[in-house]
């Protein structure tokens, strides 16, 4: 079974801290897919961002607990990627931003 790279990078992640390290040192968040690897991932953000990627570093982020009165929930843990483009590329898409 073949992922999309659709599929694999969910949505950007756009913080204070992450839009600090896309200025200085050219690093993009991606929430991405649970069960997706390193590989994938950089695969995925080549061929949809049309950028050249030289490193992937993924974390999983836990869930928070959240309640409701007496009720308690758990939000669903997630995964994180912090992907570093190669010297001289840029993404177009968070230059306004």
């Amino acid at each position: 079974m073949t992922r999309d790279a659709y599929d694999i990078i969910i949505r950007p992640l756009l913080t204070e801290k992450l839009t600090e390290l896309r200025e200085n040192q050219r690093k993009i968040g991606l929430f991405d897919l649970d069960a997706a690897n390193n590989v994938e991932i950089k695969k995925a953000t080549e061929r949809a961002l049309n950028v050249k990627v030289e490193k992937v570093s993924v974390m999983n982020v836990g869930g928070k607990i959240r309640r409701i009165g007496r009720m308690a929930g758990k939000k669903p843990d997630w995964k994180k990627a912090i992907v570093t483009l190669k010297p001289g590329e840029k993404l177009e898409i968070f230059e306004g931003v």
